[in-house]
């Protein structure tokens, strides 16, 4: 088994040290979290809560977490809470790609279906490389589930209905369009590469080298979520639980569970060659498309926009975001177990607090 050196003198950083944190004047120093309790006032009390780390030069400054992770046993949100990442599963299914590729088991412009022949001819030139970055034009396998559709899809699944679809919104490489159904073939082809099922390379490739001990790929039946945070949505009589849909369990978009101290882990080995080379960081880091916004680019599995590197997760019940800035070695997480509101803007307004030179 192929693994990099643990990151687990990190446990001793995200220890009582962090207790504290919050708002920092001009030379940088951390005063209390009243600024931060202000900007995450909505998840305070009796309500789907948030976990909030804030990181700088390699310290977690801020590690807090607000609301309830369970409405129904009143369990506390906190920092080791394990919430659903959504979309932010993304940068890990890129990094095992990236693995892969400095394995020399695959290459980043081999076709697509060198490892999924089964799909149609329309996809004959879809690249690995234009599946990271969103330009392959395939179809939104959302679009094309059936009607009466009973039982959640799995990566597999998601195959099967592209199967079908002997047609792409574009050509390959000519546009940008956000596709889930991409980064669930990007999982199948980590399994079909590696002969390991996704959940287990990103244990064994991932999660266990970097001392990330509660992260994994959920799979119903598999090892469970410990710590779990469950989704809810509001409406008009209040709060209901909605943790998870018919798409929850396709693992590569979006599948894998996660805290605040083991994404602190993920973070710190993205400053270093620990798990990925330089060059490989540099592939993901790097601008390689425009999108539909017109202040932001895409990498593999990250957003770019100006010196910052992020992305947002959403799905039924929860809502995240891990926002980076390298150059000034800070980084803002919210995790959520709730479906409004949309955290980017919160992570901007925390950061704020940090940016001041």
């Amino acid at each position: 088994m192929h693994q990099r050196t643990s990151l687990a003198p990190l446990a001793l950083l995200l220890g009582l040290a962090a207790a504290v944190g919050g708002c920092a004047s001009s030379a940088g120093t951390v005063t209390d979290t009243t600024a931060i309790d202000t900007i995450m006032q909505a998840y305070q009390g009796e309500v789907p809560g948030a976990s909030v780390l804030v990181i700088r030069d390699g310290k977690a400054i801020v590690r807090k977490g607000y609301g309830l992770a369970n409405l129904e046993d009143h369990e506390l949100a906190t920092p080791a809470t394990n919430y659903r990442l959504a979309s932010v599963t993304k940068q890990f299914t890129a990094a095992a790609i990236l693995l892969l590729a400095e394995d020399g088991t695959l290459s980043l412009d081999e076709r697509m279906r060198q490892w999924l022949p089964a799909l149609p001819a329309a996809t004959d030139a879809i690249t690995i490389r234009e599946l990271l970055t969103h330009t392959g034009g395939l179809v939104d396998y959302e679009d094309v589930m059936p009607a009466n559709q009973a039982n959640q899809l799995r990566d597999a699944d998601v195959l099967h209905l592209l199967e079908a679809q002997d047609r792409l919104y574009f050509a390959p490489g000519s546009h940008y369009r956000y596709s889930n159904g991409g980064y669930s073939m990007l999982a199948l082809i980590v399994e079909r590469a590696s002969g390991l099922r996704f959940e287990e390379f990103l244990k064994q490739r991932i999660f266990e080298p970097l001392g990330m001990r509660d992260s994994l790929a959920y799979v119903n039946g598999g090892a469970p979520v410990r710590h779990r945070a469950y989704g809810y949505s509001e409406g008009a009589s209040g709060w209901t639980r909605t943790d998870q849909s018919l798409t929850s369990a396709v693992l590569g978009d979006g599948g894998i569970y996660s805290s605040l101290d083991d994404l602190a882990r993920w973070d710190a080995a993205l400053y270093s060659d620990r798990l990925l080379s330089k060059q490989s960081r540099e592939l993901a880091f790097h601008p390689w498309t425009v999108t539909d916004d017109a202040d932001v680019r895409y990498g593999f599995g990250w957003r770019i926009t100006g010196e910052s590197l992020w992305h947002s997760g959403e799905s039924i019940g929860f809502r995240n975001v891990f926002v980076r800035y390298p150059q000034r070695r800070l980084s803002v997480i919210i995790l959520s177990n709730r479906n409004d509101p949309e955290p980017y803007r919160l992570a901007l307004a925390i950061a704020r607090h940090y940016l001041i030179d």
